[in-house]
């Protein structure tokens, strides 16, 4: 019987990424993909007797008591889609810029900001400022590409923004606090919205064309003010959340319990919660963390049973010659291909098959494993954004008006996509921006 370890391992990691890549563009999920392919090289390379290998393996990613945040932020987000708050912070950041030239974009990237810290996910926020805001821009005559890349960009921040999701599966992935990541992704996810704010005011400065200046008359700031109310307790839940995490007072699992009950009271307390909503919310939720999980379960046996074979010294190998052992060299390789895999891959696959063989090397290299958890979610802030599979823009696609192509939204986000890996070299050059509370 021929065994695929006679190969050796070089040939067998080519044959492994072929074998992925092949099922990949017969349109086959990734979570099957990478399991199919754990079970072939289990059963070629060390025969039927390894595969208990691959239960434990899955066991210890579904097992970990901090997964339990990831249905609770998801749930956070699935009610907050679902409820007026968000329409209500809409409307109620007009105040941040209503006499600025291109005040609803700005008001916009506001809005994006505190979903973003609601929620943790990018899907939901994008649709919601799809639906909000860009038909308002395009309505007010706001340059098209402006109004696209501003309410897609936007969206995506929740990559970044704790309670990000990809910061939870990260810290999982890595075996490094969560709350330290949190704390760690905030300064850069600031300066990041902080960018793309500049980058809107000063191009409508150098070209008014691009947006209105609008001065909003008093009743509409009597409006305002009623909606500031109603945002109250929900704010209060953000609050409660995020300083019950960096006090240290709770854990991010426990955070995440107190998130939910907070945004399921606001929305009692609006009148909006009902058995309708509820059902929904935890349909939604039930599907993505379903996928997260199916993921979670092919990538992590894929990955134990690389590295059984020694894999993960091997690609440790290769990247080390390519770079020639500098340490900044290996860091770049290692971006570049998280950037390629971001634009093929969804996030949750691109974290669970290379950070377990990316981490164990930052770490021997000398760097924090911190301050790479917050370099790889800038990396995957891009690949949201990136053509050709970006998941932001089909996300907006699907609630943009019909004349808006995908193309068009691609060629919006390209400014943006510049100011991320402007504040990516930022944060690689200058680690304190990540660091600042050590």
């Amino acid at each position: 019987m021929f065994e695929l370890s006679s190969i050796g391992l070089g040939w067998g990691s080519i044959l492994m990424l072929a074998m992925m890549v092949a099922l990949l563009l017969t349109g086959m999920q990734l979570a099957f993909v990478t399991g199919f392919v754990a079970l072939f090289f289990t059963l070629g390379w060390f025969g039927p007797d390894a595969l208990p290998l691959i239960a434990s393996r899955t066991y210890s990613f579904v097992s970990g008591y901090v997964f339990l945040a990831v249905p609770m932020f998801v749930l956070m987000a699935s009610i907050l889609d679902r409820s007026g708050i968000a329409k209500d912070l809409f409307n109620a950041m007009r105040v941040v810029g209503r006499r600025v030239r291109g005040g609803v974009a700005v008001q916009t990237l506001m809005v994006a900001v505190i979903l973003a810290s609601m929620s943790g996910v990018i899907g939901g926020e994008t649709v919601l400022l799809g639906i909000l805001a860009l038909p308002q821009m395009l309505r007010l005559g706001y340059n098209r590409k402006l109004a696209i890349g501003t309410t897609c960009a936007g969206g995506a921040l929740g990559t970044m923004l704790p309670p990000s999701i990809v910061l939870i599966i990260y810290g999982m992935t890595a075996s490094v606090s969560i709350g330290d990541l949190f704390k760690a992704s905030f300064v850069p996810a600031l300066l990041l919205a902080s960018f793309y704010v500049a980058y809107v005011l000063i191009r409508c400065y150098l070209d008014p064309s691009l947006a209105p200046d609008s001065v909003p008359s008093d009743a509409e700031e009597e409006k305002e003010i009623s909606y500031m109310k109603a945002l109250f307790f929900p704010l209060l839940s953000v609050a409660v959340v995020l300083g019950s995490i960096y006090s240290g007072i709770a854990s991010v699992t426990e955070a995440s319990a107190l998130g939910v009950i907070g945004i399921m009271a606001s929305a009692w307390i609006r009148g909006e919660l009902n058995f309708s909503m509820m059902r929904d919310s935890a349909i939604a939720t039930m599907r993505t963390c379903g996928m997260i999980i199916w993921i979670g379960i092919g990538a992590s046996a894929l990955v134990g049973i690389y590295n059984l074979m020694g894999g993960i010294d091997f690609v440790g190998d290769v990247i080390f010659s390519l770079s020639g052992g500098g340490a900044l060299s290996t860091l770049l390789i290692m971006m570049l291909i998280l950037l390629v895999l971001g634009m093929f891959l969804d996030w949750v696959g691109v974290a669970l098959l290379t950070m377990p063989i990316f981490v164990p090397m930052i770490t021997e290299l000398g760097y924090d494993p911190i301050w790479f958890g917050v370099v790889f979610c800038l990396n995957m802030q891009v690949s949201f954004l990136s053509p050709p599979f970006g998941p932001a823009a089909f996300y907006l696609k699907s609630v943009a008006p019909k004349d808006i192509s995908l193309g068009e939204i691609f060629s919006s986000l390209l400014p943006f996509i510049a100011l991320q890996i402007c504040v990516l070299s930022l944060t690689i050059a200058f680690p304190q921006l990540a660091m600042w509370w050590k």
